[in-house]
């Protein structure tokens, strides 16, 4: 059974940096791509960061600010967070994109709360 457990979230000033952390535990077949997204109350869950095939992919909102980073031997993926603003409140969600015998699924984390300060 595959889980995602985040970590690393809490309360920061303006300004701050917080740095996320993902656990990856179970069995994956052929992970496609690892990422984080976020959902502020009110709002759709949008994404913030990923990397698929080596290639990584930003939101323009924190381009410049955060930095994805994975850990394949530790099935570990980081969301290293700089320079953080109000509108960076939200939750954050790990997400990883596995294939399997060509079906596509999804896993998600249940969540870190990240609160910045003004």
């Amino acid at each position: 059974q595959v889980q995602l457990v985040e970590s690393g979230g809490g309360l920061v000033q303006a300004g701050g940096s917080l740095r996320l952390s993902c656990a990856a535990s179970g069995r994956f077949f052929s992970i496609t791509a690892v990422g984080w997204y976020r959902q502020a109350p009110g709002k759709q869950r949008d994404l913030v960061a990923t990397i698929s095939n080596g290639e990584t992919n930003y939101a323009d909102s924190v381009k410049g600010r955060f930095t994805i980073s994975r850990d394949s031997a530790k099935n570990m993926v980081f969301l290293q967070m700089n320079s953080l603003k109000s509108e960076d409140t939200a939750v954050y969600y790990c997400n990883v994109k596995d294939t399997i015998l060509l079906t596509k699924r999804d896993y998600w984390g249940q969540g870190t709360q990240v609160i910045v300060s003004s």
